[in-house]
């Protein structure tokens, strides 16, 4: 049996997972960390994006994040998300129009423009997008 530590993912609406993991990989802002049992104590921001939880036993789940923070501490690790969704509940057609939304946002600058904002709105686009086609990649659906 595979060594495992507990893992919580709460966002401010909800608690997404509440378990053992054997393993836990996030995007942080340095690059991508795997967070397994013995791993020593952490502090992060999170980039928006996925979050992939290999569960006890070897299941997998995978969420998507706005962004956040994540904690490993000596037998638990803790993401607070700003906003996270269950992957197989993303709305692609409505990521890609946010994607198109932000991208048109930038190309057409008005005197009230907000460049952090659109820019913000179009990395949480991306994240989503490409979390949804992680999806795709681990069923084998292109």
């Amino acid at each position: 049996m595979a060594m495992t530590v507990h893992c919580d993912i709460v966002s401010a609406e909800e608690s997404l997972f509440a378990g053992l993991v054997e393993r836990v990989v996030a995007t942080g802002e340095m690059g991508e960390l795997g967070i397994e049992p013995g791993h020593a104590p952490l502090l992060t921001p999170l980039k928006p994006g996925p979050i992939r939880i290999v569960k006890q036993g070897g299941g997998e789940e995978i969420v998507y994040l706005s962004g956040g923070y994540l904690e490993v501490q000596p037998h638990i690790v803790t993401v607070l998300a700003d906003t996270a969704v269950r992957a197989d509940n993303l709305d692609e057609a409505a990521a890609l129009e946010a994607k198109k939304h932000a991208e048109q946002a930038l190309e057409n600058q008005g005197a009230d423009f907000d460049y952090s904002r659109a820019l913000t709105q179009l990395a949480e686009a991306a994240a989503q997008l490409r979390t949804i086609q992680q999806i795709r990649e681990k069923l084998g659906k292109r």
